[in-house]
């Protein structure tokens, strides 16, 4: 078994229930009950069925694009008027994937 730093002993009070600490507050962990009679607490994240999709390909690499587009470009002041402008010169332009 893997050394473990920080263990503690804890007692389970009647209820079933330990302490883990303000640090673990609103988290979800899965529970592994092991045939030696361990557990084991594992931090996990739900990802709702209907953002699944970002997870996949091709959407999971189009939004790090995206993501490192925003961190790398600077904000730029823009008008509405400049925007429809833009709007209408690109009409009848696909916006596909880039290959």
């Amino acid at each position: 078994m893997p050394l473990v730093s920080g263990a503690e002993i804890k007692v389970v009070g009647k209820s079933g229930q330990i302490s883990l600490g303000k640090s673990y507050a609103g988290k979800t962990l899965r529970v592994e009950r092991h045939e030696d009679g361990s557990i084991v607490l594992t931090a996990v994240a739900i990802v709702p069925e209907n953002q699944l999709w970002t997870l996949e390909e091709p959407h999971r690499s189009g939004i790090a694009r995206g993501l490192a587009w925003a961190a790398d470009t600077e904000p730029q002041e823009t008008t509405i008027e400049a925007l429809l402008r833009r709007r209408k010169k690109g009409r009848g332009r696909s916006r596909g994937r880039r290959t």
